[in-house]
């Protein structure tokens, strides 16, 4: 338990700075409890999750202008789609988006690293219906992942916020922190009723984990973009190391 503990508070850290929690959180539980399901484990993870990415939500909200036009059709696209990901995750291995998933790291490391000015100034885009379009789209495609997934879902949804919203780091961060809410609620409403979660162990780990969120936020508020961006850089590093080891090892 101490050690799940730990992993959570960890993993609150994370995800409220770049997200990524589910990197550290799921491992551990895969550990910890050998003879669960899959799903219990990604519906006990989510659980503990949502709470302390709630809590980075609200922090930001207070002290950032959140871009609530392109943020809002992405959270409700991405909670219809989480809520059919979880479903899937009953019928599909998720391994088998490993291979994908690494793909789509190293390419957004890349591009980060190519990039200097990449997410260093907040500059909008695509106001309008385009706007509307790519944020359902891409809304939707994450959400789906997370429900399915889940590792490494604020880490994308950061990127592509920069990418393709003309975002800085802080605010694309922002902006993750309640499409990731959205995410992890649709995928409980598939997970509770169904008995996928340890009610215990995981009201545990999210006090842990909102613990760890309040830090992270604090520290992303605190330092700015180049904070974010740097971080975002490291565990999406370890990620690329993670699924490398888990692809060909």
């Amino acid at each position: 338990m101490a050690g799940l503990a730990i992993a959570a508070l960890f993993a609150g850290f994370i995800d409220a700075v770049v997200g990524g929690g589910g990197l550290i959180q799921i491992p551990a539980l895969f550990n910890a409890l050998p003879r669960e399901l899959p799903a219990t484990i990604f519906g006990t993870n989510k659980f503990s999750s949502v709470l302390g990415t709630s809590n980075a939500a609200w922090r930001y909200a207070r002290r950032v202008q959140m871009p609530w036009r392109t943020t809002l059709p992405a959270a409700v696209a991405a909670f219809s789609c989480s809520y059919v990901g979880a479903m899937a995750v009953v019928w599909l291995p998720p391994a088998m988006l490993r291979p994908l998933i690494l793909v789509m790291l190293i390419a957004a490391a890349a591009y980060t690293f190519w990039r200097r000015d990449f997410g260093a100034i907040h500059r909008p885009q695509h106001q309008g219906r385009r706007e509307f379009a790519y944020a359902l789209i891409l809304g939707g495609a994450i959400g789906f992942y997370d429900g399915f997934f889940g590792p490494g879902t604020g880490s994308f949804l950061i990127f592509l916020f920069v990418r393709f919203f003309g975002f800085d780091f802080l605010h694309a961060s922002a902006a993750a922190k309640v499409v990731n809410v959205a995410t992890n609620l649709a995928a409980l409403a598939f997970f509770i009723p169904h008995g996928h979660f340890l009610p215990m162990l995981a009201l545990l780990m999210a006090t842990c984990n909102v613990l760890g969120s309040f830090l992270g936020a604090h520290l992303a508020l605190r330092h700015g973009s180049g904070f974010v961006r740097k971080t975002f850089l490291c565990v999406v590093s370890v990620f690329i190391l993670k699924f490398a080891h888990d692809t060909f090892v």
